[in-house]
């Protein structure tokens, strides 16, 4: 029930038992609620609550429109052609269409977290009880929902109290859905707010559910230590029976681990996970082992190794239940978001259906409880590798059957125009006709799994498979090492790094999220990782960018995980867990502002955004983005003012934010201890780019740390690697240095002689260093001085 509507009921009801705040805690701990009692209650907010902050940052970061098509095509007025400025016959023209898009993609993005933890929530507290407390960092962590209390105004203490922040979720999605119908919302930039809106929700939704699972399983709890878990085909034992998990709920993964051990299976049976299941898998058991991201799913079960397929939803493959069947293996399904067709054996004895499942009756099943799970899935693996183990179940063509494969190959182009990366597949197929496959090795390095190359051959070709036949030395050796997500961050953490980073003396935050569309393979994450840590910012991850930084090693053999330590601190990788898990990085930059700078978190929203957006040099880099959930999770970020930067494939979202840098007028502040206005340069230029190249990225994500709070020590230090990769990525120094410059003290000492005469030439004026503000609110003139 919403907040706002209990306070409304109250106040009709005129009670006799008490004032109307108290009759408000009263009813909230009936409810189990855990409502922080200062300053009275506060309404968890609707979708136009924070609109004029919205608007401020899309003034300032106007959304350019890049449409996949001209056709809007989502009424039967339709198909209505939008371009040359025409409106369709509901009267929507193309900007605000483009919009309706990307707020459609944003909502299916958080419906799905939503959902998720709804799912997970509900299963939990019937396992557990609603009373089960939240833990998520014991003594180390004290501001341990920060989203929540940011956004919602309460501090939830039990698996109960997140029931009420799933209801207000639930209803805001609802809300912003019926915005995206016809004849509705019609101004672009409503849209945009919306999204926003949509982001926010999103990232109280991640919150909530690594909240939930973290507690209920004892996910590893805040911990820079985390254990070192293996990741690749090459950790695999094929001998034993093999149970690959894929999705992103893991109750049913971990009822297998559980059924294991409760039977003495564990050192018997190899669990392996692909996407974030095995990262939240490898976070409750160390000894699960991570094939690789999305990406790895027909590699993995082409090659015939597993006995068995357990799906739960999120990121899973449309045609598994084919991809198994090729290789005889059952699966089975778990969620109800993802039920492939299959007949659902929840209520029926586990007897039969493994039975069933081993003999082929089925190809697979549908069970919803994650108890049965565990149990069918063990023993239908064991059954099934013992059928199996005496055929040949691998797919993946022998290198004299590729050769074979190689010479059908007409060199029609069409498997390169249907690739995503464009890859120059014929040309490696002709080098494969003589017998040379070193050029489709080198291809499955930057393979992003999709199989579009499959369906466009001609010749019927299986050219993924191909790939991976040609790289099988490689495959059978991948053989790497990722940090066991960690969690939330320690606010000791937060405390001893929270005034380097606004000062600027640690350079910046780099998130690295997303999906495996990458456009030139996972390496380039791992070296984009590297590279900043060794320049002594701090690097964060999740999901499929934390496998992705894995899968590289060093001159040394170290693979960045053990190469740099894991605690959120200057020079550190850090890899704080799946999907869900994106809300510490953002709760992170919150803590900041709570912990740090002692601000107010409770329904504080734009304060505390506009204490990130001036002050904490935070980025993220969803280098393979690729799904709803990733637009959404980007989403949450940029209301907070954190810029995102995504990779070529990301301008397929349809829209990008960007900055004018030149344009004087958008980058003024206040400043709150004058109100004066003061021009402060594009710092963030952008809120949302696309890169085309790692090296193009690199240079942005050190040009976006910069922010108008940092000293001029600090500014000095994120100007000397901006320069550096700039010159040494690009042979030549930047041109836009003198917007970034306010003074001689910001210029790199060691750069001062060769910069300063074309700095005074360019009119270089010394500007101050404001205590920066984008609201009115904040100036302490006006709210009666504010230490």
């Amino acid at each position: 029930m919403n907040r706002k509507n209990i306070h409304i009921r109250l106040s009709e009801a005129k009670s006799s038992t008490g004032s109307i705040k108290d009759l408000d805690i009263k009813i909230g701990k009936i409810k189990g609620e855990q409502w922080e009692e200062k300053e009275g209650p506060t309404p968890f907010p609707d979708h136009t609550a924070l609109r004029n902050w919205d608007r401020m940052l899309l003034t300032r970061y106007k959304p350019l429109y890049i449409p996949f098509c001209d056709l809007c095509c989502l009424c039967t007025y339709g198909k209505c052609d939008l371009s040359g400025g025409k409106r369709g016959a509901c009267g929507i023209g193309m900007e605000a269409q483009q919009s309706r898009i990307v707020l459609l993609a944003a909502c299916i993005g958080a419906a799905t977290h939503i959902s998720h933890g709804r799912h997970l929530v509900d299963h939990l507290i019937e396992k557990m009880g609603r009373r089960t407390p939240i833990d998520v960092g014991g003594s180390n962590v004290d501001v341990e929902a920060p989203m929540i209390r940011l956004v919602c105004g309460i501090k939830p203490k039990t698996l109960g109290d997140l029931e009420t922040v799933l209801d207000y979720l639930e209803s805001q999605v609802t809300e912003l859905l019926a915005a995206a119908h016809t004849g509705q919302e019609s101004d672009p930039l409503d849209f945009e707010s919306k999204v926003f809106h949509a982001g926010m929700l999103d990232h109280v939704g991640l919150e909530l559910a690594d909240m939930a699972q973290i507690s209920a399983f004892n996910l590893p709890k805040a911990d820079p230590d985390a254990a070192l878990v293996e990741l690749g085909l090459g950790t695999i034992d094929a001998e034993k029976p093999v149970i690959l998990v894929i999705g992103h709920n893991v109750p049913p993964a971990i009822d297998i681990i559980q059924y294991s051990r409760k039977h003495n299976l564990s050192g018997k049976i190899e669990v392996t996970g692909i996407c974030c299941t095995a990262i939240d898998l490898t976070r409750f058991d160390p000894n699960a082992k991570i094939v690789g991201p999305i990406s790895w799913q027909l590699r993995y079960i082409r090659s015939g190794v597993p006995d068995l397929i357990v799906v739960d939803e999120q990121c899973v493959r449309a045609d598994l239940l084919i991809e198994a069947g090729n290789i005889q293996a059952p699966l089975i399904a778990t969620s109800s978001k993802n039920c492939a067709g299959l007949v659902d054996r929840t209520d029926d004895d586990p007897d039969d259906i493994v039975r069933d499942l081993v003999s082929g009756v089925v190809p697979g099943v549908l069970i919803l409880n994650p108890l049965k799970v565990g149990e069918v899935a063990v023993r239908a693996a064991l059954e099934s590798h013992e059928i199996r183990k005496t055929k040949k179940t691998s797919i993946i063509p022998t290198a004299e059957e590729l050769i074979e494969y190689a010479k059908r190959c007409g060199g029609c182009m069409e498997c390169t125009r249907a690739c995503p990366n464009e890859t120059p597949l014929p040309e490696a197929m002709k080098q494969a006709a003589t017998g040379d496959l070193s050029f489709l090795a080198d291809i499955y390095d930057t393979c992003i799994g999709c199989g579009r190359c499959d369906d466009a051959c001609n010749k019927e070709i299986p050219i993924h498979s191909s790939l991976v036949a040609a790289a099988r030395e490689k495959v059978l050796n991948e053989k790497h090492f990722v940090r066991a997500g960690r969690g939330a961050i320690q606010d000791i953490e937060i405390r001893e790094v929270g005034g380097p980073i606004v000062l600027g003396e640690i350079p910046g935050v780099i998130a690295f999220v997303g999906c495996a569309n990458f456009p030139n393979g996972a390496s380039e994450v791992a070296e984009m990782a590297r590279e900043f840590a060794k320049r002594r910012y701090i690097a964060v991850a999740t999901g499929c960018s934390a496998m992705a930084i894995g899968m590289y090693r060093n001159e040394d053999g170290q693979t960045p995980y053990e190469e740099f330590h894991g605690r959120f601190d200057a020079g550190g990788i850090v890899n704080v867990g799946s999907c869900v898990s994106n809300a510490h990085i953002s709760g992170a930059a919150i803590k900041i502002a709570s912990i740090f700078a002692k601000r107010n978190l409770r329904g504080n929203y734009e304060e505390i955004a506009d204490y990130v957006y001036n002050r904490v040099g935070a980025v993220g880099v969803a280098w393979g983005a690729m799904s709803q959930k990733a637009a959404a999770i980007a989403a949450g970020f940029w209301r907070l003012g954190i810029p995102v930067i995504v990779g070529p494939h990301g301008a397929k979202y349809r829209r990008m934010l960007l900055g004018r840098k030149d344009h004087d007028e958008d980058w003024y502040v206040f400043d709150s201890r004058t109100g004066e206005k003061v021009q402060v340069g594009p710092v963030p230029e952008h809120l949302f780019v696309t890169a085309e190249t790692k090296e193009e990225a690199m240079v942005l994500i050190a040009k976006l740390c910069m922010r108008p709070n940092d000293t001029s020590r600090g500014r000095s230090m994120k100007l000397t690697h901006y320069i550096d990769l700039y010159k040494r990525l690009y042979g030549i120094m930047p041109d836009d240095l003198h917007l970034f410059i306010r003074s001689p003290a910001d210029i790199p000492i060691t750069m001062k002689e060769e910069l300063l005469p074309i700095l005074q030439e360019r009119g270089l004026k010394d500007r101050i260093i404001p205590d920066p503000t984008l609201l009115k609110s904040q100036i302490r003139t006006q709210m009666g001085g504010r230490s």
